[in-house]
């Protein structure tokens, strides 16, 4: 059941950029997702076929929908408590979110915590 699961989620996530959709892909970029998220959103990692950060996330946001309204903003940029690392390095582009990605590139998506 979990390798039909990747596959239906492989397939559609590399339809949303335009690649076509292979039962074998030999490289995927993985989004993962904070855990004080995870609390209020089911949303574990995902492996997205992309070339920018923006379709990679588009992509995980196909698979998990709910998880979009808490990291984007209504103008597609990141929200101001969101930082997203690209293997190891912040992303600076927050509204276009343009930045060309390795295709085994490892996302994370973090939450500024609050409180003193």
């Amino acid at each position: 059941l979990t390798r039909l699961a990747n596959f239906l989620a492989t397939a559609r996530s590399r339809a949303l950029v335009g690649l076509p959709c292979t039962s074998h892909t030999a490289a995927m970029a993985t989004v993962t997702f904070p855990q004080v998220l995870q609390r209020h959103v089911a949303c574990p990692p995902v492996e997205v076929a992309a070339a920018t950060l923006r379709q990679a996330l588009e992509a995980a946001f196909a698979i998990h929908p709910r998880v979009r309204a808490y990291l984007l903003d209504d103008a597609g940029a990141l929200r101001p408590h969101v930082a997203v690392f690209v293997d190891g390095a912040v992303a600076t582009d927050r509204t276009k979110l343009g930045q060309r990605i390795a295709s085994q590139a490892r996302i994370e998506v973090l939450q500024a915590l609050s409180g003193g």
